[in-house]
C-alpha cells in the first residue's frame, strides 16, 4: 500500500537582487509498506522565483504512523526469532498493533496481557526501560571515551583455572550479594568492600558483584569500590544484559567479567556480545539452565566459559542434580573437548554438595547465599568447601 499526500508551506520570497534563483533538485520519497521493510519517498520542488514554495510531501502524521508500526513489527519479529529459539523470556511487555494495522501481524490475537511470567521477565522488562534511560544520559559515543581511563581487566578465565589447579577444588567465584528477591535482604551490615576483601582472603578465585539495584540491593557504585580498593581477583560484574551498551558501561566501572543469559539473549546477541567482550578484553560467563539452552550455546563459536544454573525459572526451585544432568553424554564431551570451564551455579552449601558438582565435571562454583551470610565469611568459604582453601 503506497500513501503520497501533499502539503503546502509557505515559504520567504528571496529577490532576484539578494541572491540568484535556485532550484532545489527534487526527492522523491514513497511510503510503503512492504513485508517485512518499508522504504520511505518524498517529492519535492522548491521555486524561488514567484516568492513561495510548494512541498509535496508525506504529511508528518503518515511518516510518526509508518515508524511506530514498523518499530512494533520489528519488535514482534524478535520475539518470533526468541521463540523460535525456545527463549521464554519475552524483553518487554507485549502490546497490540497499532490502530488501524495492516499487516503480516495483523491477525496475531495479543491476548497474553502484560503480567510477567516470573521474576527473571519482571526484571528484564524493568531492565529495558533502565538501560534506556541510562544510555540517553550516558551515550554510546562517551563511554568509548571513557574507555581510555579504565582500569586494565585481569585474567578471570585463568584465575579460575590457577585455582583449581592449586586446591584440587571448583575455582569459587564468591558473590557480593546484600538481597534476592527469593530470599530478601542476606545481610544487614553490607560493606562490599569489607566482605571482598574478606573472600580474598579466604582463597577465592573470583568475586562476582551485583549491581542490580531494584531486586538486588546492589549498584555500579558496588564494583568500582571494590575496584578501586586494591582488591586483585578478577570482578564479575553480574548484571541482568540486555544491550550491548551494558558491556561498555560494566568495563569502565571495573569490572572484568559479564554475565550473559541465555534464557533472555537469542543466540545472534550472544554472538554479538562475544565479539564485543574480546574487543574490551572481558570474559563473559553464559548462564544456561536446560538442555536446549545449553545446546545452543554450546553451538556458538568462542565460548570458554559457561555457567549452568540450578534453579528452574518457572518455579524457582532448586535441584543441583541439573548440573549433571546437563554435563552427561555428548554435551559433557564437547565440553571437555573444547576445555570450555563450566561454573556450578545455585544450591551450593555443603563441601557434599561442592563434590557433587564437581564429579559432574564442573571447575568452577558460583556461590553467594551460603557465606555472604555468615558474620566470617573467610570462616564460611571453609565451611563450604570441608577445608582451608586460602593462600595463607
Amino acid at each position: 500500500m503506497e500513501a503520497l499526500t501533499s502539503l503546502t508551506v509557505p515559504f520567504q520570497a528571496f529577490s532576484s537582487s539578494s541572491r540568484p534563483r535556485s532550484w532545489i533538485t527534487p526527492i522523491q520519497m514513497n511510503v510503503s509498506r512492504r513485508k517485512p521493510f518499508f522504504s520511505f519517498s518524498v517529492r519535492a520542488q522548491v521555486e524561488s522565483t514567484e516568492g513561495s514554495a510548494t512541498i509535496a510531501a508525506t504529511s508528518a502524521e503518515s511518516v510518526v504512523e509508518a515508524l511506530k508500526v514498523k518499530e512494533w513489527e520489528v519488535g514482534m519479529f524478535q520475539d518470533e526469532v526468541a521463540a523460535s529459539q525456545g527463549i521464554r523470556i519475552r524483553r518487554r511487555p507485549p502490546t497490540g498493533p497499532p490502530l488501524h494495522y495492516v499487516g503480516p501481524f495483523e491477525f496475531r490475537l495479543q491476548n497474553e496481557g502484560n503480567t510477567p511470567r516470573n521474576i527473571l521477565e519482571e526484571i528484564v522488562w524493568n531492565k529495558d526501560v533502565e538501560v534506556s534511560q541510562l544510555k540517553e544520559r550516558k551515550p554510546l559515543i562517551s563511554l568509548k571515551k571513557d574507555l581510555q581511563n579504565a582500569p586494565p581487566t585481569r585474567d578471570f578465565i585463568g584465575a579460575l583455572r590457577a585455582a583449581n589447579e592449586r586446591t584440587g577444588l571448583p575455582g569459587l567465584i564468591a558473590e557480593v550479594k546484600k538481597a534476592s528477591p527469593s530470599r530478601g535482604v542476606l545481610r544487614e551490615n553490607f560493606d562490599p568492600v569489607e566482605i571482598a576483601q574478606a573472600y580474598e582472603r579466604g582463597g577465592v578465585a573470583c568475586l562476582s558483584v551485583l549491581t542490580d539495584q531494584k531486586y538486588f540491593k546492589g549498584c555500579f557504585e558496588n564494583l568500582e569500590l571494590i575496584r578501586k580498593a586494591g582488591v586483585k581477583c578478577p570482578l564479575l560484574c553480574k548484571e541482568f544484559i540486555i544491550d550491548a551498551w551494558q558491556l561498555y558501561y560494566a568495563r569502565i566501572k571495573g569490572a572484568d567479567a559479564v554475565l550473559l543469559i541465555a534464557a533472555v539473549l537469542p543466540d545472534l546477541d550472544i554472538k554479538y556480545m562475544i565479539k564485543i567482550c574480546k574487543i574490551l578484553g572481558l570474559a563473559a560467563l553464559v548462564e544456561v539452565h536446560d538442555e536446549k539452552e545449553f545446546d545452543r550455546v554450546l553451538g556458538i563459536e568462542g565460548i570458554e566459559l559457561i555457567g549452568i544454573n540450578n534453579r528452574n525459572l518457572e518455579t524457582f526451585e532448586v535441584d543441583i542434580a541439573n548440573t549433571k544432568k546437563l554435563l552427561e553424554g555428548e554435551r559433557g564431551k564437547i565440553v571437555r573437548e573444547r576445555n570450555i570451564i563450566m561454573v556450578g551455579e545455585s544450591g551450593l552449601f555443603t563441601p557434599n554438595d561442592i563434590a557433587y558438582v564437581q564429579e559432574a565435571g564442573v571447575k568452577a562454583v558460583l556461590v553467594g547465599e551460603s557465606i555472604v551470610k555468615q558474620n566470617d565469611p573467610g570462616k564460611g568459604i571453609t565451611s563450604l568447601f570441608g577445608k582451608d582453601i586460602s593462600l595463607s
